[in-house]
């Protein structure tokens, strides 16, 4: 039996090289954008979300190999959020997994036009796989709203409209974990569960507390982590008077309460009706991450 890294290691390797044959297959004019989208693309990271859902695919009985062109559409939008929270008017950090950020490296103009490209060719790849039938097409359009003005987008707006915004406390907080973290770490398993026709709340429920609990130790690690661990700067929440639980309860009222989401994750995996032993692992690897 596989070990939670070896199966965790096989979903990321899956996915990280259905994102170069995908890239390779770039070919857009000027080659800025094509240069501008295969880099941040193929920067690296945990690749959390994609394998989140081949894991639930598996986990459901269904033949994860066969849904990667659903894996590197996740991590397209996902990488297009980035780019963009990047930007000088948004987060406006010069560096991402360590390296500089697209801005940095091509531009602010161009950084803005590789994310609309990565998002858009994310939503040209989700048409494709809409045509092979109806559970495609309900996976398709949940990421979209997971991604759109009801989804990730606005939680990034409120991140802006409550920064700096001394009346701002637990319930704008909450919007903020569910929206511009949690809808991305939802849609994944939702995807899943919806292409196996199993139960969708339950992947639901388990989604936003998982979300709630990575945007939660990322603003921990702000605090307490390293550029060189967390791969770009750290501090810049409390620079910025950004709305954030250490901001809202302090540092350790947001532990203990990091601790507590951690069980509440494992309590909704209870729902499931197959094994969740690699959940568990995600969630004990969300908690204690230093990265």
């Amino acid at each position: 039996m596989k070990t939670f890294q070896e199966r965790y290691s096989e979903y990321a390797e899956a996915t990280e090289n259905a994102l170069r044959e995908y890239c390779e297959s770039l070919d857009f004019r000027p080659a800025i954008l094509t240069e501008s989208m295969r880099y941040s693309l193929l920067l690296g990271g945990k690749r959390i979300r994609p394998v989140l859902f081949l894991a639930a695919l598996d986990a459901f009985g269904v033949d994860w190999k066969k849904e990667l062109n659903f894996a590197v559409a996740i991590e397209m939008i996902h990488t297009y959020s980035l780019i963009h929270d990047d930007l000088p008017a948004m987060d406006n950090d010069d560096f991402r997994r360590g390296k500089p950020s697209n801005h940095k490296m091509f531009g602010e103009a161009n950084a803005i036009l590789a994310g609309d490209a990565l998002l858009n060719t994310a939503y040209s790849v989700l048409f494709g796989e809409s045509a092979r039938g109806e559970r495609y097409l309900r996976a398709s359009r949940y990421l979209c709203d997971a991604a759109g003005a009801d989804g990730m987008i606005a939680g990034q707006s409120a991140d802006l409209l409550y920064t700096a915004q001394e009346d701002a406390g637990g319930a704008e907080l909450e919007f903020i974990y569910d929206h511009k973290t949690g809808k991305l770490i939802v849609a994944p398993l939702a995807m899943a569960a919806i292409l196996a026709d199993r139960n969708l709340t339950a992947s639901e429920r388990f989604g936003q507390s998982l979300g709630a609990l990575f945007q939660m130790t990322d603003d921990i690690l702000d605090v307490k982590g390293t550029k060189e661990g967390m791969g770009k700067t750290v501090g810049k929440d409390r620079a910025e008077d950004k709305l954030t639980c250490v901001k809202v309860y302090g540092l350790m009222a947001s532990e203990l309460q990091a601790d507590l989401l951690a069980e509440r994750c494992n309590v909704a995996l209870e729902e499931f009706d197959c094994d969740v032993s690699f959940f568990q692992g995600i969630v004990a690897l969300v908690r204690s991450r230093n990265q």
